[in-house]
């Protein structure tokens, strides 16, 4: 084979990888939506695969523990609670990129996650969400090839991506929208409905 379409087949395969385009499959077979084919860091630091999370409503979320916002987590326990049992899984991914809002370490996250707003839903180690060092899995939610719809940096703590049961990314609500407003309730029962 000729080197330089070796090269460029290798850099081609990378590239699918880079962008969470690889096909890999669950038990039954069929492929796992990119939007869910990212391994990450659960809060107490084991890996997960978010491939788990096939076939339900997912709502993705940044948080922080010292944003104007961050009485958010009591209504997305709420959510989460109200439709878990329909298929709904919210996942929290602390970030400290806004106001270094999230300075605390994984363990000070959980701790307060827990006692102060009684969190239950997945929360992930702490990423970056935004510029260098962006998480893998946040440059697929921002980019213009991989979410054409609804792209763009994150603005704030606690902006919410909703996956569809089928792996597409079919909203992104903006941090003043709150978990249990009108219009996510809404969102998350018409995909939970389908």
């Amino acid at each position: 084979m000729n080197k330089s379409i070796a090269i460029t087949c290798l850099l081609a395969v990378a590239s699918l990888l880079l962008v969470g385009r690889a096909v890999a499959t669950t038990g039954d077979d069929k492929p796992v939506p990119p939007v869910l084919n990212f391994t990450v860091k659960t809060i107490d630091g084991q890996d997960v695969n978010l491939s788990q999370y096939k076939g339900k409503v997912v709502m993705i979320v940044n948080v922080a523990s010292r944003c104007g916002y961050t009485p958010q987590y009591k209504d997305l326990e709420k959510l989460y609670k109200k439709y878990s049992d329909k298929g709904l899984v919210i996942l929290g991914f602390p970030a400290n990129d806004f106001n270094h809002q999230e300075p605390g370490s994984d363990a000070e996250i959980k701790g307060f996650c827990e006692s102060k707003f009684g969190v239950t839903f997945p929360m992930f180690s702490k990423v970056v969400v935004k510029g260098n060092g962006q998480a893998p899995l946040y440059q697929f939610l921002t980019g213009d090839k991989t979410d054409p719809e609804f792209p763009g940096d994150i603005e704030w703590n606690f902006e919410k991506f909703l996956i569809s049961k089928d792996g597409k990314i079919v909203n992104r609500f903006k941090s003043p929208v709150k978990p249990m407003s009108d219009e996510v309730v809404k969102a998350v029962e018409a995909e939970l409905a389908k």
